[in-house]
């Protein structure tokens, strides 16, 4: 019998592909498994802001789809009472529906864990079947797609922005364009819907990727046209028409939710962040990060000094694999594929470094390209360091229609031997891209006592609460979190997310927290505040918040639960680490009355905060990325 199945195991074909993908898997799972160790509660070191932020996105989608609807594209569940427009934000709506199982059985950050995940392997298979649909060989597409699955840009993503780490779908966006200029893979009408299904989700994973996807599809029509006149005049009309009825099902897929981004409630423009930020630096280019395995502690050191943080520092790709790229280039240049992709990478590259830069870091200062492109609506409302995603993705192209080309050239000559040396040096020149496996640390955990105080609160439904600390960017998402976790409360006052100003102008935050909150919070961080609230601030905030009933996790006897005390007075209830106060119009006016008093003398907070125990649940510093996952 043994013998029987030792024959039949050797008669068994493995599909190469399969194989490939198979490892793709592995890889994935090689750099996540501490995540892996235990999903629920670990998330990647150095950004668990943002990691918070998405967990109450997936657990917002998921408890939708628990009573049976699509989630609504604005709701007051965040920044009770005023609200938050979720087109504007990166609430990724379609992986949290898809994955609203997982999310409801085992919590959002297991979902997060698993997104991570596929996020790895299927941008690495997704490029990896483009390019065998366009002939690259087996090996030359794998190590293609795993030089872009597994790219810094991808891995430094997972710093918590996971809507640029899930990068899924620009290959294949790519892929259905080109069909339509090129012809290949009729029928055309397919494609045409194909391309616009494929838009249409992308807008509700990162509508910036597909911006950026857009503009690098451009750039490849505009050097395949220059390249090939002739075949360009031919597709033109076919490319039109193909544009305009992908354009057709993406409205049909995506117009109501893009009627509410640009024309619902809490509209925005402008961008939240300084137009000529978060862009490449040259040296980021060369300089390996702590999280890939050739690194020096010199390097780490350098690029741990990038000035918008680990998960905004994408644009490495290292001496070797840039000289091979420059070689490729240059060797290949009547190949129409590789030319193509070698034109399209330079310039997105280029773009990534922003609008200006200063000669010798004191010269002159040039502006580059992205000055101009800053102003195309939508686009200018992207950062320009995130082109290095896409820009990957070409390099990664080249290397796979380079080495077919290359070794083509090696069998036609003769030469067999030079096709192993080939493979050699493109395998050198991508080994300084090896990941090491993702470093994490423990997301806030459920405070003691939270369910039983909103239990003992019994809240009417739906009732606003003011929670301390009042979450806000940078280390305040823990109450989102906490919210995530267990439902409760039904809406949040305040918040970590994109809304507009009182000017209309995009803002973290909308705008910026209230001068209550903010004192409120600086005391929960162990901070000492430079002032305390005056009577009419007080009033103005409670006017604008109505909380129903205030839940503080923190000591009654710290300098934070003495201010509480002095503004509510005794708290209505105290269990675990949390107490809270159920708050009326008459407890709100009280509020107001005491806000004058409620006033910790500078010499007890000065010894309290010296050690530093005002508050018992403590927040994972944050070293991360100054951006929010937007």
């Amino acid at each position: 019998m043994l013998l029987r199945w030792g024959a039949r195991l050797g008669r068994v074909r493995v599909n190469p592909a399969h194989a490939v993908v198979a490892g793709y898997l592995v890889g994935a799972v090689l750099v996540t498994w501490r995540l892996w160790a235990d999903p629920a509660s670990r998330a990647v070191a150095g950004n668990v802001s943002d990691a918070d932020l998405f967990a109450w996105f997936f657990h917002y989608a998921a408890t939708a789809v628990a009573h049976g609807r699509l989630p609504p594209l604005t709701t007051t569940v965040l920044n009770a009472t005023r609200g938050v427009n979720l087109m504007w934000n990166t609430a990724m709506l379609l992986p949290g529906v898809l994955l609203a199982p997982v999310t409801l059985a085992f919590g959002p950050q297991v979902s997060l864990t698993l997104m991570t995940t596929i996020g790895f392997a299927g941008s690495a298979t997704a490029l990896f079947f483009v390019l065998r649909r366009w002939g690259v060989s087996v090996s030359a597409a794998g190590l293609a797609g795993a030089v872009y699955g597994f790219s810094p840009a991808l891995l430094q993503s997972a710093i918590g922005h996971y809507h640029l780490q899930f990068a899924v779908l620009p290959p294949l966006i790519v892929d259905r364009v080109l069909r339509l200029a090129t012809s290949r893979g009729r029928p055309w009408l397919r494609n045409a819907v194909w391309l616009g299904v494929l838009c249409a989700a992308q807008i509700f994973i990162a509508e910036e990727v597909l911006a950026e996807t857009v503009l690098a599809v451009v750039l490849l029509l505009a050097i395949i046209a220059l390249g090939e006149p002739r075949l360009a005049r031919d597709r033109v009309l076919a490319v039109l028409g193909g544009v305009g009825v992908a354009s057709g099902t993406l409205l049909v897929l995506a117009g109501y939710p893009l009627w509410v981004q640009f024309f619902g409630p809490l509209v925005q423009h402008g961008s939240s962040f300084p137009l000529d930020a978060f862009h490449n630096v040259d040296s980021a280019f060369v300089t390996p990060s702590r999280y890939l395995l050739f690194h020096t502690a010199s390097s780490a050191a350098a690029a741990a000094r990038f000035p918008y943080g680990a998960a905004e520092y994408l644009a490495y790709l290292g001496w070797p694999l840039l000289a091979a790229l420059i070689a490729l280039t240059v060797v290949c240049r009547r190949h129409v594929a590789v030319a193509s992709c070698a034109f399209v990478f330079i310039v997105l590259e280029v773009l990534s470094l922003g609008a200006n830069v200063r000669l010798r870091g004191t010269g002159p200062t040039i502006t580059l390209p992205w000055g101009w492109l800053i102003r195309v609506p939508l686009l200018g409302l992207g950062l320009p360091d995130r082109l290095s995603i896409v820009a990957d993705g070409f390099a990664a192209a080249m290397i796979g229609f380079g080495l077919d080309a290359l070794a083509a050239r090696a069998r036609s000559a003769g030469r067999p031997r030079q096709i192993a040396v080939l493979w050699v040096l493109a395998v050198a020149a991508v080994l300084p891209l090896t990941p090491l496996p993702l470093p994490t640390v423990s997301v806030p955990a459920l405070p003691a006592g939270w369910q039983a105080a909103f239990t003992a609160l019994r809240l009417p439904r739906g009732a606003p609460v003011l929670t301390v600390p009042v979450p806000a960017a940078g280390p305040l998402t823990a109450p989102m979190r906490w919210q995530a976790d267990s439902g409760s409360p039904a809406r949040l006052i305040g918040g970590y997310f994109l809304g507009p100003d009182h000017t209309g102008h995009a803002a973290l935050d909308g705008g910026s927290l209230r001068p209550t909150a903010m004192y409120i919070d600086r005391l929960w961080l162990g901070e000492r505040p430079p002032s305390v609230p005056t009577k009419a601030q007080v009033r103005g905030d409670l006017d604008y918040w109505r909380p129903a009933a205030v839940v503080a996790v923190t000591r009654l006897d710290s300098p934070l639960g003495r201010y509480l005390t002095g503004l509510f007075g005794p708290p209505l209830i105290r269990a675990g680490q949390v107490i809270a106060w159920r708050l009326g119009a008459s407890a709100t006016e009280a509020a107001v009355r005491r806000s004058r008093h409620a006033r910790v003398p500078d010499a007890r907070v000065a010894a309290i905060l010296g050690s530093r125990s005002d508050h018992q649940v403590r927040y994972p510093a944050v070293t991360g990325s100054a951006s929010p996952g937007m």
